[in-house]
């Protein structure tokens, strides 16, 4: 019979300075989620308020012993911190609670380690950590060999994290060579997409939002979906068929939450770039979450550092069946440019398909138009419309054909009036 192991045990530390408690608590909670979704549970958690962090070991002496007590009465082989360490905090700490310590950074890194199914999100989970791991190798490779594996060992692994910087530095610059390579790779696919002329449009938001449902409600595919952080990793493309015979392609792309180390979002350009390259952004809320708002911001955050700011968005609400009437009404009257649906029950979902036309001016209106013969554009025109006649006389070509509104102003010069 198969021996299902058991979780690891995990006490929570966070801490609150210059008055913000209140994000600090809504932060430890966040860890919380963070934490199970890479399979540990919760034992304890402990939230301690300073001026600032304490340059040595974060949080005071105090503290850290009563860390240490909650741990041994919790059988907690782990200490997940909120904020990030330094390498010398993260190794005093280790040697005081003689535990393994994480910040919220590394526990991200596994998830994503643990998540990572294609060669490419596992050539960037790796290229991340490996960059995060380089400053913290004094001591690492002991202490790591102590506390044993799990939760933070995953992805380069305890014999390469035991390596030495040259090998390291090595390692990175050759995946950083094969990644260049991924982001031409799609950058090739993304002019071929736009050679036949569907704009795209990527799901954004913030993680657990719910946006692998709402993929899959409006595709008909089977992404995963599930009530965990970061089940989307590897960016998934598919075709959306619209009112009139036009499409558009769906690109769901990875959640994005408050404190994304930076090193991940280095590590993900070339993913991101989908996001970066796209005609619109569907800006997925979780209309039920009470920080809604600061979940948007720090999807904002997160766009602004990729250059994805100027991209258009439209505002989605989803999990609408989890809203009472009250808290729908608000949504509603607070964010008028927002649409609200349930991607769960269906809810929405037809307006939402209106207003992606709308937007993307997909609505097909019918020209006549008038080529020399052999003009290229005429081949444009039947791959971005539909061609309903077609006359050739003396040189050259008269067309009938349905264009999306989008398409237009390319083919102004060759209108009929």
């Amino acid at each position: 019979m198969r021996r299902v192991r058991a979780a690891e045990r995990a006490v929570l530390v966070g801490l609150a300075w210059g008055g913000r408690r209140a994000e600090a608590e809504a932060g430890l909670q966040v860890l919380a989620l963070l934490a199970e979704s890479a399979g540990a549970e919760v034992a304890a958690s402990l939230l301690q308020e300073r001026q600032r962090p304490d340059p040595a070991t974060f949080i005071g002496s105090g503290k850290l012993a009563e860390v240490g007590r909650l741990a041994e009465e919790a059988g907690a082989g782990l200490v997940l911190f909120d904020d990030p360490l330094s390498p010398a905090q993260q190794r005093n700490l280790e040697r005081a609670l003689e535990r393994k310590v994480l910040d919220r950074s590394q526990l991200i890194l596994d998830i994503f380690a643990q998540r990572a199914r294609s060669r490419e999100g596992r050539l960037q989970v790796e290229l991340a950590q490996l960059e995060d791991l380089l400053p913290r190798l004094a001591g690492k490779g002991v202490a790591l060999s102590r506390l044993g594996g799990g939760i933070g060992t995953r992805g380069p692994g305890e014999t390469k994290l035991e390596t030495d910087r040259r090998r390291i530095r090595t390692r990175i610059q050759v995946l950083r060579r094969e990644l260049e390579h991924v982001g031409r790779v799609r950058r090739a696919q993304r002019r071929g997409r736009t050679r036949r002329g569907a704009p795209v449009v990527a799901l954004v938001g913030y993680t657990n939002a719910g946006k692998s449902t709402l993929f899959n409600a409006l595709t008909g595919a089977s992404a995963r979906a599930d009530d965990r952080l970061f089940m989307t990793l590897d960016p998934l493309c598919r075709r959306l068929a619209v009112e009139g015979g036009a499409e558009l392609l769906l690109v769901d792309t990875v959640g994005f939450i408050r404190k994304l180390p930076h090193g991940l979002v280095a590590a993900f350009r070339a993913t991101l770039e989908e996001v970066v390259e796209a005609d619109l952004l569907l800006h997925v809320v979780d209309g039920a979450a009470d920080d809604f708002e600061a979940q948007s911001e720090a999807v904002r955050r997160v766009l602004a550092e990729i250059g994805a700011q100027g991209v258009p968005q439209l505002l989605v609400f989803n999990k609408r069946d989890l809203c009472d009437p009250v808290r729908a009404a608000h949504l509603g009257a607070s964010h008028p440019e927002g649409l609200l649906v349930s991607a769960q029950a269906g809810e929405g979902l037809s307006a939402l398909r209106a207003a992606l036309m709308e937007r993307l001016e997909l609505t097909a209106r019918v020209v006549r138009l008038r080529f020399p013969a052999g003009a290229e554009d005429l081949g444009a025109l039947h791959a971005l419309g539909r061609v309903l006649s077609q006359e050739q006389t003396d040189g050259q070509v008269e067309v009938e054909a349905e264009l999306p509104g989008r398409w237009l102003a390319r083919f102004e010069e060759y209108r009929i009036a």
